[in-house]
């Protein structure tokens, strides 16, 4: 454990994703002094998620060298829709039949012995790249992470902007009237033609018809149940017709649902960051910049496109930022 933060300045952050449940403990600086991944369920129910949620956070504090009750608290960033009074999570489609609602935050300290509270993943996780990461030369920024799903953070003035609880879905922009079905059920969604899920079951479609495609026995190979962001960048590399498709059609919806939520912000940055987002970086992130120029309405003074520089321990960072307040500030 580090001698800068005792146990009781500590916080613990949790990043709750479609793929993988990343855990951290945070000094009220950023560092992070112990970490553990599990992987998220694919069956089951919220009851099962938290567990592993659980043993995630214990496994970080044991790296640190910490209990979970002597945290000053645990953070959680989850998907779907997380009401930051009362620590419910509802739903969380891209997670097993999270359909409703369910009393995480509460289940979640009664396990561990600290006090919690739940954000919603992206926001948090565009928090702490305004806070510690690339946003941080910024006044202004929209956090775009691409992954399971496509997610949207804001910070306007300085502060997160949660609008009445829901800002920030930017994977629900149309960008293509009656397009492609998005797995909300909606039709024309950025997510439909980006997200990680929704190209995965086209993928699945394709290659049960009459496509070829390394895809699936890269995700054998490697001991996958999911097409993860590895294997999209296995499968890149490999320079796969399908994998080529898909991401090129991803770039272009990335490009057009970006340059259009721009438009109506005019914020100063745009940070990409998500397993993809991430895994991808910086050759796929110009990309997106170039789709983006197509659409933006004052082309000639673009934001700035970055790549989020806090990897796969944003997201629980960021978490871990929900009780920043509690310490006297990030």
């Amino acid at each position: 454990m580090s001698d800068q933060a005792s146990p009781a300045a500590l916080r613990g952050g949790i990043d709750l994703g479609g793929t993988k449940i990343q855990a951290a403990i945070c000094t009220p600086a950023g560092a992070v002094v112990g970490q553990s991944r599990r992987q998220t369920p694919t069956t089951g129910g919220p009851p099962d998620v938290a567990e592993q949620m659980i043993g995630a956070l214990g496994e970080a504090a044991d790296s640190a060298g910490v209990e979970t009750d002597s945290l000053a608290g645990i953070g959680v960033g989850s998907p779907g829709d997380a009401d930051e009074e009362t620590g419910d999570v509802s739903d969380a489609r891209n997670l097993p039949s999270w359909d409703g609602s369910f009393a995480l935050g509460s289940r979640l300290s009664q396990a561990l012995g600290a006090p919690v509270r739940v954000g919603n993943d992206v926001d948090v996780a565009t928090n702490a790249e305004f806070v510690f990461g690339a946003g941080r030369p910024y006044g202004s920024l929209l956090g775009v992470f691409w992954g399971t799903g496509v997610g949207g953070g804001l910070i306007l003035d300085g502060k997160r902007w949660l609008g009445r609880g829901a800002a920030g879905e930017i994977g629900h922009m149309v960008v293509r009237r009656g397009g492609a079905r998005c797995p909300c059920g909606r039709r024309g969604c950025m997510e439909a033609y980006a997200g990680r899920m929704a190209m995965e079951a086209k993928a699945r479609r394709e290659h049960e018809g009459v496509r070829t495609t390394d895809l699936f026995e890269l995700m054998r190979k490697h001991g996958h149940d999911r097409l993860t962001s590895s294997i999209w960048e296995r499968a890149l590399k490999h320079h796969d017709p399908l994998a080529d498709e898909l991401i090129d059609g991803a770039v272009k919806a990335l490009g057009a649902g970006i340059a259009s939520a721009v438009n109506l912000l005019d914020v100063e940055a745009v940070i990409i960051g998500g397993g993809l987002g991430v895994r991808l970086g910086e050759p796929y992130v110009k990309r997106i910049r170039e789709r983006m120029g197509k659409h933006l309405f004052v082309a000639d003074n673009p934001p700035d496109v970055k790549v989020a520089e806090l990897g796969d321990l944003g997201g629980a960072i960021g978490a871990s930022l929900l009780f920043a307040d509690d310490a006297g500030g990030g």
